[in-house]
């Protein structure tokens, strides 16, 4: 069996890591493509896996975007083209399953945030099977064409499939001078070039600045775009830890005390490896973090006074752990 994998953000390389694994572990090929957007290239890079690289993020104009993804999609229906694939799998790649479409192979879409309007109406459509979790109502997806057969939902969070191999690098936040005698927040902010995160969101710098001033913080923050790394590194606040490439986000926030991001991924994974974590998400709630909110796994911040910052105590996390085989096998059900 030959599979594509098409990356297009950074989240994408987690989630497909333990799944190529599996599917090269059984002897079948994998050929992936990647756009080069935020960190997506360097955790490649990190995690071992090479990729042709096809195209960048359009940015925050919708015509600069609309014109990149036609371009990348004729660069792709080339490199894709004679290759015999036998199926192809993205994480909200619609550029993948429109080309898949194109070429006739089948293809499944994966993602845990219904919302993405125009992302979800071309990809969706396209796509032979969407895989999405339990939290997502079936109802917010018929306007993307989606109903049983096409769609397959699974029980809780990708990343507690993913994660399920992962345990933490303890040397980590001492190779960036983290003081283990402060309360170590990881902070993530809002994917502002977005077209779903049009909505200003104030509280992210606000929280940057507060954490920033307290001697007894230690607040890593992880930019997704250079743009916000020179605005992080503008302000020059003493609490404030930036690194300059992609590092291991998920042993970061295994060892934190608290987690503080603006997006979707990292509120999961801190909520799959047990760590505190408040959303300062500026966009409409999707399923899965309502979800979260009414377990109590994910709180919602106004004000970041009211974050609760002290010492976690080592070992008093509760992670749930997946199969991802399981995963993979809802995903290789476009091929039935």
């Amino acid at each position: 069996m030959r599979v594509w994998i098409d990356m297009t953000a950074s989240a994408h390389v987690l989630v497909f890591r333990p799944l190529i694994e599996i599917i090269r572990g059984r002897g079948d090929e994998v050929e992936i493509t990647a756009r080069d957007y935020a960190q997506t290239l360097q955790l490649l890079e990190l995690h071992g896996l090479t990729a042709d690289v096809i195209g960048k993020h359009g940015g925050r104009s919708r015509l600069q975007k609309a014109r990149r993804m036609a371009g990348r999609l004729d660069s792709l229906r080339r490199w894709a083209k004679g290759r015999d694939f036998d199926v192809a799998l993205a994480h909200g790649s619609h550029e993948l399953t429109l080309t898949a479409r194109r070429l006739g192979i089948p293809s499944s879409d994966t993602f845990d945030y219904e919302f993405a309007t125009l992302q979800h109406q071309l990809g969706c459509r396209a796509a032979t099977k969407v895989v999405v979790p339990e939290a997502i109502p079936p109802d917010r997806l018929v306007k993307y064409g989606v109903r049983p057969p096409k769609l397959v939902q699974y029980p809780g969070l990708k990343e507690e499939y993913y994660l399920a191999d992962f345990e933490p690098d303890a040397s980590l936040p001492a190779r960036f001078g983290v003081d283990p005698a402060r309360v170590l927040v990881v902070l993530r902010p809002p994917p502002d070039v977005s077209l779903y995160h049009r909505q200003s969101n104030p509280l992210f710098p606000m929280t940057l600045e507060h954490l920033g001033r307290l001697e007894d913080v230690h607040a890593f923050v992880l930019p997704r775009t250079e743009e916000q790394r020179e605005y992080v590194r503008s302000l020059d606040l003493p609490s404030l830890i930036l690194p300059e490439r992609a590092v291991d986000a998920q042993s970061l926030i295994a060892l934190a005390d608290l987690v503080v991001s603006a997006g979707g991924t990292m509120n999961r994974e801190a909520a799959a490896l047990g760590v505190p974590v408040y959303t300062t998400y500026g966009g409409r709630l999707g399923g899965v973090d309502e979800d979260l909110i009414r377990q109590g796994r994910l709180r919602p911040l106004t004000d970041p006074r009211a974050l609760d910052l002290h010492k976690r105590t080592a070992g008093t996390e509760t992670r749930v752990r997946r199969d991802p085989a399981e995963l993979l096998e809802l995903l290789l059900s476009a091929l039935s």
